[in-house]
């Protein structure tokens, strides 16, 4: 039976969910976005997880770790009343499907997995590259053949900070077209060649598997208009935001010009002050208790009819002690506190030596110590995890917008 969603006699649908996970036609009369996961209505009540060991670095994968670290984490995460999680990357399909299995079947958590897309590939990735995108396609699209049926599975993102190539910000890349270009046209000419390949991807994603949706995974929205005129067939806007303890007025900006629902897909605050050079959990847990409202505030559950953010999933579970200084194993066993990068909407510690204040090893809601227990880093949850907690704990029944 289709289900749909009501609204003051206005009839509107996004996604309906029995068996599967699909889009519907949208009557254009009510402006909002509802996810439904079979048959009911869901808000992403989501986490990334990457939960890196103390003395393990980038190149640690979870999903290969035999002391399953994610069936600790995944009672926590029930507790606090998460709902999702968000995997960066697939390495080893038959282990991430038992993952995916076991988190839903154990704890009703949802996986949403993402794909780099070649973003840190070396060497660096280059989306002009006919035989590079070819070879990130037939990838791509092996993982969705060996995960499209396993319950538990969300979603797809493609993507994730890959429009910061465009300006060389991160892996830089070119080809003799672009640079026959004058240079005020090199960057907008990358985002549409790079988003020409995302939406070819997508089309062909969905000839494998109709019944999971699709986003976009971009890091802000500065080259997001270009986007819209030519990614018609993803279905989601995974986006990420670093914006203090809001998102100002950015979901109804990005409908003018790009109306499809928004996953905040990775947002937080980090538990360092960089300014008082100690730890900082009650700033951490304000902002990210702030933010999260934003997130609701901007969803049809919250009564807004033109609410079209669907969710997100929080940066991040655990603490990762690798992150500073990500070349430097020797380093991986001490929890850095020297600030890496500057975003001056965290008020709390903006007034660090040369405006760096965020620490990018302790963005985790659990803190993760040397002690082991079952050859896991013991679990300490802070503030924020607690604030989450009763936060998701307030919010009505999901179930009475039907």
């Amino acid at each position: 039976m289709k289900k749909i969603f009501i609204f003051i006699s206005l009839v509107f649908t996004l996604f309906s969910f029995a068996e599967e996970i699909k889009i519907k036609p949208i009557p254009t009369c009510v402006n909002g976005y509802v996810l439904y996961v079979k048959g009911k209505p869901f808000l992403v009540k989501g986490i990334i997880y990457n939960p890196t060991p103390i003395g393990k670095g980038y190149d640690y994968d979870f999903i290969l770790d035999e002391n399953k670290p994610y069936l600790l984490d995944g009672k926590l995460m029930k507790e606090a009343g998460i709902n999702c999680v968000r995997i960066y990357s697939v390495n080893n399909i038959e282990k991430t499907k038992e993952f995916i299995k076991e988190m839903y079947e154990k704890f009703g958590i949802y996986t949403i997995v993402s794909d780099w897309l070649g973003l840190w590939d070396r060497p660096a990735p280059n989306y002009a590259d006919a035989d590079f995108c070819k070879k990130q396609k037939e990838r791509v699209l092996k993982i969705v053949e060996g995960l499209k049926n396993q319950e538990g599975l969300l979603a797809y993102v493609l993507g994730n900070e890959n429009d910061y190539t465009f300006s060389g910000k991160v892996s830089f890349w070119t080809s003799d077209e672009i640079e026959k270009l004058p240079l005020s046209l090199r960057s907008r000419k990358r985002a549409e060649i790079y988003y020409k390949f995302v939406n070819d991807l997508a089309k062909s994603i969905k000839e494998i598997d109709k019944k999971h949706p699709i986003a976009l995974g971009i890091g802000e929205i500065n080259f997001l208009p270009i986007a819209s005129k030519i990614c018609s067939d993803v279905d989601i806007l995974a986006i990420i935001f670093y914006r203090g303890k809001n998102f100002s007025d950015v979901f109804k900006s990005i409908k003018r010009f790009f109306d499809k629902p928004i996953l905040v897909s990775e947002f937080g605050c980090d538990s360092y002050d960089a300014f008082k050079n100690q730890p900082d959990e009650d700033s951490q847990a304000e902002y990210i208790l702030s933010q999260w409202k934003d997130i609701y505030k901007n969803s049809v559950f919250s009564g807004n009819r033109e609410g079209n953010c669907i969710g997100g999933t929080l940066f991040e579970w655990t603490d990762e002690w690798w992150k500073h200084n990500a070349g430097y194993e020797e380093d991986w066993n001490s929890h850095n506190t020297e600030p890496g990068w500057s975003q001056g909407a965290y008020t709390f510690d903006n007034r660090a030596k040369d405006g760096l204040n965020m620490n990018e090893e302790w963005f985790g809601i659990i803190s993760i110590l040397p002690e082991l227990e079952n050859n896991i880093n013991k679990r300490v949850p802070k503030k924020a995890y607690y604030e989450l907690k009763e936060f998701f704990s307030s919010l009505p029944d999901l179930e009475s917008i039907d």
